[in-house]
């Protein structure tokens, strides 16, 4: 199951423009025939490495790219940091065969808006296009347990009080002291969702543990990601592990 948050005005009737990036033909031959047997989904176009992906998305302007990792000349994981600070940039699927944790953190962190392994099914394949061309970030459960995984494995975390200067530790206070006052800024409700988004929730999983109305979740869900400064869903679920709001459950 994928855990999203939807906050796009895009219409159900606009044609969803794809392009993709692979540098194996096969491959993409392959992935265009899955995606054009949807309905209202075209490929516009196709590249074989980040630099075709750059110059096919200035002339093509596609609402989500289709990136592979592994690409020779520019690989994907740069590729994702430049299309991301483009202005009005398209969304970003990363598609790889390579199920490694620094592969998939680092298309996070560049800006990616969801990560797919290729030997997903052509039903998920359709539904992550669809997630991300709405502007919704595509969170799937096996993200989410390595996200708590690696928050679980460090000490601390991130704004545990640093040792090394008296700046670092004044930074790391107000770090905590900022991310305390955005949380306070919650409604008991809001606090429940975050920890059950943080589990890698769906908003129907959350809704039924709650007994509330799924769009009741996602007005919710939408409050915590605007309280808490964060961009979507997967953001939400590092915050909450990184200020220790959620606690990895063994």
């Amino acid at each position: 199951m994928t855990v999203t948050i939807e906050r796009s005005d895009r219409r159900d009737d606009e044609e969803i423009r794809v392009l993709l990036v692979d540098d194996q033909d096969l491959l993409r031959s392959g992935i265009r025939i899955i995606l054009e047997s949807e309905p209202g989904i075209v490929v516009v176009g196709e590249a074989r490495d980040g630099h075709g992906a750059l110059e096919r998305i200035r002339q093509l302007s596609p609402d989500v790219v289709c990136l592979d990792v592994q690409m020779p000349g520019m690989d994907g994981l740069t590729a994702t940091r430049l299309i991301t600070a483009l202005e009005n940039p398209p969304a970003v699927l990363v598609l790889t065969t390579f199920d490694r944790d620094d592969y998939l953190f680092a298309a996070l962190e560049g800006g990616a808006s969801g990560f797919l392994l290729k030997n997903s099914t052509p039903e998920q394949l359709v539904d992550a296009v669809q997630i991300v061309a709405r502007g919704d970030a595509l969170l799937s459960p096996d993200v989410t347990r390595r996200v708590i995984e690696r928050f679980a494995q460090r000490d601390g975390g991130p704004v545990a009080a640093s040792t090394n200067s008296d700046a670092a530790g004044a930074a790391d206070a107000q770090a905590v002291h900022s991310a305390a006052a955005m949380v306070a800024e919650l409604t008991a409700r809001e606090r429940d969702v975050l920890d059950f988004v943080a589990r890698g929730m769906s908003n129907a999983e959350i809704a039924a543990a709650l007994f509330l109305g799924e769009a009741t979740v996602k007005t919710h869900v939408s409050k915590v990601l605007q309280k808490l400064g964060v961009r979507d869903r997967i953001q939400a679920v590092v915050f909450a592990y990184e200020h220790g709001i959620a606690v990895p459950r063994q």
